[in-house]
């Protein structure tokens, strides 16, 4: 009865002497491939559509707009730069509701959370990656009508000086709602591994909040009370918080009825809200991934 002899072999495995990128490199590549899903850039053809949809309706009005300008020889734009982002506030609602599940809710769902921190980055690394991949898309999808608004503005040869300010007024506007929206929507997709549940759940709360308080406000104007007492209500809607903001302190016009937004005084307040909820949506990202995948 014959046996089989055992050999070890060298097969010449060596440690790695190469540069070691990091948890620097791990969180932009984290973002740059979030924010690239955000579109569905890398990802199949069928991902794609509905951003790109999105994205050029959210666009198309700013070209009818510029065309019309440009055409007629007008004095001034339709619409205000800081004004855009309100009236087209469902179209950003979409978008969130679309993308802001596939960006965090898929790793919960499919339990690749703990891969990413396996790797040399930490859980507030993965969150901050995420937070600013989202904010950034929500960024372009806002501010890329702007900027078409601009440049239409400019070869319409409208006033350089008062077209500039607007311009910049209207990227700060958006800036903030972009973070707000981002952080609103990227807590309540964390929650549920559930994509379905989280496109609902976005939807309901950035649309179903603006209605509500819009209706109680215009109830409010009806019965003749006062300016304050609507803009206190505004501040329970993350869409009214920025027409709040953007009204007390960038010169914007408010989508408040009677058109009468918050005072500077009250807009502090505002302000207030606005940053205490961003600050308290990242906290609660770090949160909710603190025991992630234990």
């Amino acid at each position: 009865m014959s046996t089989e002899s055992t050999q070890i072999h060298n097969i010449g495995y060596r440690n790695y002497d190469g540069p070691r990128l990091g948890r620097a490199y791990a969180r932009r590549s984290l973002f740059s491939q979030s924010l690239r899903g955000a579109y569905g850039l890398g990802r199949s053809a069928k991902s794609k559509v509905l951003p790109m949809i999105l994205f050029a309706v959210m666009c198309l009005p700013a070209a009818i707009m510029v065309a019309v300008a440009v055409a007629t020889k007008a004095d001034d734009l339709p619409v205000d730069y800081t004004r855009y982002a309100i009236v087209m506030q469902a179209v950003i609602s979409l978008f969130l509701a679309a993308q802001a599940p596939q960006t965090v809710s898929r790793d919960l769902r499919f339990k690749t959370v703990p891969l990413y921190f396996s790797r040399p980055i930490e859980r507030g690394d993965y969150v901050l990656a995420k937070f600013a991949a989202m904010t950034s898309a929500l960024f372009v999808l806002t501010a890329a009508p702007l900027l078409l608004l601009y440049a239409g503005a400019l070869l319409a040869k409208l006033d350089f000086t008062d077209q500039s300010k607007g311009f910049a007024q209207g990227l700060v506007s958006v800036a903030l709602l972009s973070l707000l929206f981002s952080g609103i929507a990227l807590v309540i997709s964390a929650i549920t591994p559930r994509r379905g549940f989280g496109i609902a759940a976005v939807i309901a709360v950035l649309t179903i909040t603006y209605g509500a308080v819009s209706t109680v406000q215009a109830i409010a104007f009806e019965q003749d009370s006062s300016a304050d007492a609507i803009s206190w209500l505004g501040l329970f809607s993350p869409i009214t918080l920025i027409d709040g903001v953007q009204t007390a302190f960038l010169g914007a016009t408010s989508a408040f009825p009677g058109g009468e937004g918050p005072s500077s005084g009250l807009g502090v307040v505002y302000v207030v809200v606005v940053l205490g909820l961003i600050a308290g949506c990242y906290g609660a990202m770090m949160r909710r991934y603190r025991k992630v995948g234990l």
